[in-house]
């Protein structure tokens, strides 16, 4: 058995996975020990202005320092720091490296979009076995990017990963409370060119079956189900049809902030851009509908995701 951190640090929020690997007959289980999440917003302003705001890299490094004391006090044998959209699209990511390597004594990563894709995969099967036959389409909706990767019982078979968020769409479009239909109308065409674009790389059509993994979307599923609190338990490995998830997301993308942010299982860190990250939810499973002539109708929700992909990776 291996005690190992993981640290995926996105443009919206940055987590925690500290974990037991053990394994078996040639599977690995990865039990944990501190799951922890913060949102630090690093990619704030990073599709304008190209850079990582200081205030930004403020909150980031200060969450790093955090999780630093968590590792050492947990005795952490191996430790794995990646990073992700914001970083991979901002000039000066140097400032951030330096300061994460400082904080950790480890280098901090800035992994490809493929990367990024794969790592997606290996942490929703992990723990949603995929059957012979199966071609899973994996949609991790991030703050900066997309990722959409396909597979089977064997591993990744294509993978795509885009440049459509929620906090992207947010700052770029979605600038009203409640957003204009005209803004919604760009940041829609926006999603659509992304999916077309994956779809050159990924064959969307011979999917059988959907994950969708990340904040935007587990938040959109607690929505769905209303539930009283925010229940990774009761979120994880549910399958709600295409209508009620398309639903929920148009709900909280024409809420007003202030509704978003009385629902009781909202982060504070979401409400801003939650409208976006339903757009986008919404519009990926409508065009699978249609390019699968029908078939996909349903979704599941993940709670297992990049995070976990990248502690599979340390053992």
């Amino acid at each position: 058995m291996t005690r190992v951190a993981a640290i995926d640090c996105g443009t919206n929020s940055i987590r925690l996975l500290i974990a037991d690997i053990e394994r078996s007959n040639g599977t690995a289980k990865l039990t944990d020990v501190v799951r922890e999440m913060r949102v630090v917003r690093l990619g704030q302003g990073v599709d304008a202005t190209g850079e990582l705001a200081p205030e930004a890299l403020q909150r980031t490094f200060a969450a790093t320092a955090d999780y630093a004391a968590m590792i050492r006090e947990h005795g952490v044998e191996a430790v794995r720091f990646v990073a992700t959209s914001a970083s991979r699209d901002a000039r000066n990511r140097e400032v951030f490296v330096d300061g994460i390597r400082d904080l950790l004594g480890v280098e901090p990563e800035v992994i490809s979009g493929d990367e990024e894709a794969a790592l997606s995969f290996a942490g929703a099967s992990s723990v949603l076995p995929i059957l012979d036959g199966d071609h899973v389409l994996v949609v991790d909706l991030g703050g900066g990017s997309t990722e959409f990767v396909l597979g089977t019982a064997s591993g990744v078979t294509a993978g795509k990963s885009v440049d459509i968020g929620c906090v992207r769409l947010t700052e770029r479009h979605l600038k009203n409370d409640p957003p204009t239909a005209e803004q919604v109308a760009a940041a829609t065409a926006d999603v659509d060119a992304a999916i077309t674009r994956a779809g050159l790389d990924v064959p969307l059509e011979r999917a059988t079956a959907v994950v969708g993994v990340a904040g935007s979307i587990t938040t959109i599923t607690a929505h769905a189900l209303r539930l009283p609190e925010y229940s990774p338990e009761a979120i994880h490995g549910t399958e709600l049809p295409i209508a009620d998830i398309a639903a929920a997301a148009t709900d909280l993308l024409e809420m007003p902030r202030a509704e978003r942010g009385a629902l009781p299982y909202m982060h504070p860190g979401r409400v801003d851009v939650i409208g976006a990250g339903g757009l986008v939810w919404r519009r990926i499973l409508e065009r699978l509908n249609e390019v699968s002539a029908g078939r996909i109708v349903t979704a599941t929700a993940s709670e297992h995701d990049i995070l976990d992909g990248i502690a599979l990776s340390l053992d």
